[in-house]
């Protein structure tokens, strides 16, 4: 099982695709252009202040709202190492699989977490914050090849020998 660490950026409930990705930015030419607008509407800086590897800690009902693709590819391309959130809007889980972004649904780390504590997660097994475990549920293997492939197009170029 894969395992890896991250700093916590901690947001609310009810993150929705205009509040990833405000629309008036959508009309950028890459998702490169875009990320640096990402979470604008709530926190103008966050964007900035994301490193590789870190993590965002949400309540429930993340990505809710319209059913944006750029939404996930703007997480993705900040190069958040995953998503942690009480629940998921379903298009927009499906489309981070869909984009390769890791999501795990628990109902108990966003009250037991602060901004810029660490943890530590083991892929479908647990995450750790200061010594306390927390159980996760494994995303199914298909899910997760997907994931591990970068996305669903580069998933199925591998399984069909297309490089």
């Amino acid at each position: 099982m894969e395992k890896f660490t991250g700093k916590v950026w901690v947001l609310g409930d009810d993150i929705d695709t205009d509040i990833i990705i405000p629309t008036e930015y959508l009309a950028l030419p890459t998702v490169e252009d875009m990320k640096q607008y990402g979470f604008s509407p709530l926190r103008p800086e966050l964007a900035s202040q994301i490193k590789e590897g870190d993590i965002i800690v949400a309540g429930k009902n993340f990505g809710c709202g319209s059913s944006r693709e750029q939404a996930p590819e703007i997480i993705k391309a900040l190069k958040i190492k995953c998503v942690i959130a009480k629940s998921f809007a379903r298009i927009f889980f499906r489309n981070s699989i869909n984009n390769g972004l890791l999501l795990i649904e628990n109902d108990q780390i966003q009250e037991k977490v602060k901004e810029g504590d660490t943890l530590d997660v083991t892929l479908g097994e647990s995450i750790v914050h200061d010594g306390r475990e927390y159980p996760i549920q494994p995303l199914p293997q298909n899910l997760m090849d997907i994931i591990e492939a970068g996305g669903l197009v580069e998933a199925m170029k591998k399984r069909n020998g297309v490089k």
